[in-house]
């Protein structure tokens, strides 16, 4: 391996200058590592084996230090837990079963933890390979959006890794913009999913490490089911994350939005998400209204109706933007052959939706009261209607076939004939019952 003698940052053999200050690079045996006395970490060997050589970051879990494993002579990143964390029996656990689920997972897209153990101060220490890159939460606060080829390549990375960990039964069940590394190539972006530590093993024999009801995830990009605390969670709430995290990407917003966990988690159960076509029409790139039902469908609140899986979620984004093929060929397809074929298609599926055809309207009634009239004062046109309407009433009816014995053209006769009967019967039997009181 090399090294920066300026940053310390470390490189493969092949490289020639650092990508932060341009500094030629020289072999790491021959970099000699500053002490920092506010962290005496720096310069040590850690287990006898990782060699840290700088801080990379602070999070609320430990401190994340770029380091060589001399084992290997490979590049690695070491997470040295804070003490309050590894003294908390749940948190050394999730710890320890990330490492435990990573070594089973496929590494081309998911981050490959290779170690986790103690060290001889009784740190403990978290190793993953070290990436190259930065957080999809960073690129979209930047960049507020993101082109669509991007995302479906982005998309389509994470269904091959996804998809195998869900058929292994391991729900990620916290993905969200800062679980996603964007490691930049010529090609275009190498997605790596980060944190296994929530995950959800579904597996009959696997550790519960959470009680039924508790809610873990990000707000806003946690399915109702998960929000609810539900055992039924499964690989669908991922499917819902990513749609979430999909629609942030393409229009420009979260789905869902509240000024706090409970309200955001209450938008999530009782409210359906502007369609992205109308949240992002200001975007560079308004996203197609093609796009609507595909996120309906993924962000669907019923598990039940939601998008079965992340690579049927990423073909049906790639196909709202017109592209052919599947997720499978997206993945490794170059950005700049897929930002071509988006372009290709984008006139045909930024046409509107087709409006529904509107209702036959009924046949007129020949029965029915006439029409409102023309105009006050127009008698002469009144009367003309009025005569049009009788005629056609005397035309339907004497065109149809009156019944047997009742002569055409005399509507009259028939009952007038009934009401006569009517009277004589009655009167008789008025008379009969007279004469029998008496």
């Amino acid at each position: 391996m090399k090294s920066c003698p300026q940053c310390q940052r470390v490189y493969p053999n092949d490289a020639g200058f650092c990508a932060q200050d341009g500094t030629s690079l020289v072999f790491t045996s021959m970099v000699p590592i500053a002490k920092n006395d506010d962290d005496p970490r720096i310069g040590k060997r850690l287990s006898d084996r990782y060699e840290i050589r700088r801080v990379v970051a602070d999070g609320g879990m430990g401190r994340v230090y770029e380091g060589v494993d001399k084992s290997t002579d490979t590049r690695v990143a070491v997470k040295v837990l804070h003490n309050d964390v590894a003294k908390d029996e749940v948190s050394l656990e999730r710890f320890k079963r990330e490492y435990e689920i990573s070594a089973n997972l496929p590494h081309d897209y998911i981050v490959n933890v290779k170690d986790f153990q103690r060290d001889e101060t009784g740190a403990w220490l978290l190793v993953m390979e070290f990436l190259d890159g930065e957080e999809l939460r960073i690129v979209l606060k930047r960049e507020k959006t993101l082109p669509p080829e991007r995302v479906i390549r982005m998309l389509s990375q994470i269904a091959l890794g996804l998809d195998e960990a869900h058929a292994r039964q391991v729900v990620h069940r916290d993905l969200k913009p800062d679980n996603i590394f964007l490691c930049g190539t010529r090609d275009g972006d190498i997605v790596k999913l980060l944190d296994f530590g929530s995950v959800k093993d579904k597996n009959k024999d696997a550790k519960k490490l959470t009680v039924l009801g508790t809610t873990i995830g990000s707000p806003y990009y946690m399915a109702p089911e998960q929000a609810q605390g539900l055992d039924t969670l499964d690989a669908r709430a991922d499917v819902f994350a990513l749609a979430a995290i999909t629609y942030e990407c393409l229009a420009g917003g979260v789905p869902f939005e509240g000024t706090n966990g409970p309200s955001i988690l209450l938008s999530i159960l009782t409210k359906d998400p502007i369609p992205p076509s109308v949240r992002g029409k200001n975007a560079a790139l308004p996203p197609p209204p093609t796009l609507d039902d595909v996120i309906e469908e993924g962000l669907a609140k019923n598990q039940n109706i939601r998008t079965k899986s992340v690579g049927d979620l990423a073909d049906a984004v790639g196909r709202a933007y017109g592209l052919e093929g599947d997720h499978k060929a997206w993945a490794t397809t170059p950005i700049g052959e897929l930002a071509a074929r988006c372009a290709e298609a984008r006139p045909r599926v930024m046409q509107p939706k087709p409006v529904p055809a509107a209702p036959i309207a009924a046949e007129a009634d020949p029965f029915a009261s006439p029409p409102a009239g023309p105009s006050a004062g127009s008698a002469d046109a009144q009367q003309g209607l009025d005569q049009a309407f009788e005629a056609s009433r005397r035309a339907q009816y004497e065109s149809s076939s009156p019944p047997m014995g009742v002569p055409r053209g005399r509507p009259w006769v028939l009952p007038v004939l009934v009401c006569v009967a009517a009277l004589l019967l009655g009167g008789g039997l008025a008379l009969v019952f007279v004469m029998g009181g008496r």
